[in-house]
């Protein structure tokens, strides 16, 4: 055994893998370490010390791996490529974690409720939700996170730091990723193609084409989302690519939800539909608009949002021709050609063609307000009236007249004005 090692320290330490030994303690936190470097390393977090910097955007950093990890995302290289879907990694790591989603492999089990998972450090921070531990603390506001990448995902709220920057305009951004998407406007590449319509997409986003409106991915991968669907639901008939789709799927007729939300307890069926839901806590909005600056937290509200820049309204009513910007608007305008009024009311029978509609007519019997104002208090009955009053204190005006660039606050306003505007020009 000793011969496998060069020195017999390095074997003492490797035996601690199997003893579980971690003499190295934290005097600020009282976390344990195998190896007294390990300690050091994670000292910086407690003195904020970060000697590594990025001499691309000046990022600094505790650890000289992760600026290793971190100059990656500025020249692009990633050498590991999955056989299975064609996904290019940075580091061998990441591509063998990357491979048990294909193989299913969750070699990690945590020892209090049995759950498996993929990588070790998914284990520890769900260890968390039985210790009730949130190690991670914001320096600005105190609020803590059970993971680090929360509160780093929290901490651009509290600055307007955009240490990513555009080379060929000078445009900065949040976010590299964000970046990777605002070079394409420069460069034209549109690397997201629907195999239903042909049509090319700069973003990952639903094509208005396909009658499906499902999102594809690079063109490396189109062979998969055409090809077979072999796993088949036993309740209701539905089919599925992948036996990982079919596991997801029985939770809507089992009505399992396992991904709870540590801030408020709500429950998901999917982990990327609580990845979604935190993000209302942490604050953040990882999607921004090129045109205006707006910020989204989900990628499908932004594309929406670009409609109103560029017109596009690709829902078309086949009765009339009317046209919309959202799918769901089409359907239910849809259903004032039909007369149907599938929603109605449990306390006076009155039917509506939208839930939307409904849960606002709700309101007036219960008489409830939800929407309350942080600046003063006043509370509304809908959201969209507690966003127009909160552009009294704010004194946002996003609607612009086309004709004298005069801006108004609410779209009523500006519609009153432009009849005016034109018969004056005229």
């Amino acid at each position: 055994i000793i011969g496998s090692f060069s020195r017999s320290s390095n074997l003492i330490q490797h035996q601690r893998i199997h003893t579980g030994e971690q003499p190295y303690t934290c005097l600020e936190c009282g976390r344990s370490f195998s190896q007294s470097s390990h300690l050091r390393e994670h000292q910086k977090i407690h003195t904020g010390e970060k000697p590594y910097e990025c001499g691309a955007c000046g990022k600094s950093f505790s650890r000289r791996s992760n600026l290793v990890k971190h100059e990656m995302l500025h020249i692009g290289f990633r050498p590991f490529e999955c056989l299975e879907c064609g996904k290019n990694f940075r580091w061998r790591s990441e591509l063998v974690v990357h491979q048990r989603s294909h193989s299913g492999e969750r070699p990690y089990e945590c020892l209090e409720c049995g759950k498996s998972f993929i990588q070790s450090s998914h284990l520890v921070e769900h260890q968390n939700i039985h210790t009730g531990e949130r190690p991670y603390e914001c320096e600005e506001c105190g609020k803590r996170f059970l993971r680090s990448s929360d509160l780093i995902k929290h901490q651009p709220t509290h600055t307007d730091e955009r240490p990513f920057r555009c080379p060929d305009c000078g445009k900065g951004f949040k976010r590299n990723f964000n970046l990777v998407t605002h070079q394409r406007t420069h460069t034209g590449e549109r690397p997201y193609k629907c195999p239903e319509c042909g049509k090319s997409f700069s973003r990952k986003k639903p094509c208005e084409f396909s009658e499906c409106g499902k999102s594809f991915v690079r063109r490396s991968r189109q062979s998969s989302e055409l090809g077979k669907k072999p796993h088949k639901c036993l309740e209701c008939g539905k089919s599925f690519r992948l036996s990982s789709n079919l596991k997801t799927h029985h939770r809507v007729h089992t009505g399992e939800r396992p991904y709870e939300c540590l801030e408020c307890g709500k429950r998901f069926r999917q982990s990327q539909h609580l990845s979604r839901h935190e993000k209302i806590h942490t604050g953040e909005r990882p999607y921004e608009c090129l045109e205006c600056g707006k910020t989204f937290i989900e990628s499908c509200n932004l594309t929406i949002h670009q409609r109103f820049h560029n017109g596009e309204r690709p829902y078309e009513c086949g009765e009339c021709g009317k046209c919309f910007i959202r799918s769901s608007q089409l359907l239910a305008h849809q259903l004032t050609h039909t007369g149907e009024r599938p929603y109605e009311c449990p306390k006076c029978g009155k039917q509506f063609r939208t839930s939307s509609h409904l849960l606002m007519h709700e309101q007036t019997h219960t008489g409830e307000r939800p929407f309350h104002c942080p600046d003063c208090g006043k509370s509304y009955k809908r959201n969209s009236h507690l966003v127009m009053h909160r552009r009294t204190h704010t004194g946002e005006k996003p609607y612009e007249c086309c004709e004298c660039g005069k801006r108004f606050s609410y779209n009523t306003a500006l519609n009153v004005h432009e009849r005016t505007c034109m018969v004056t020009e005229y």
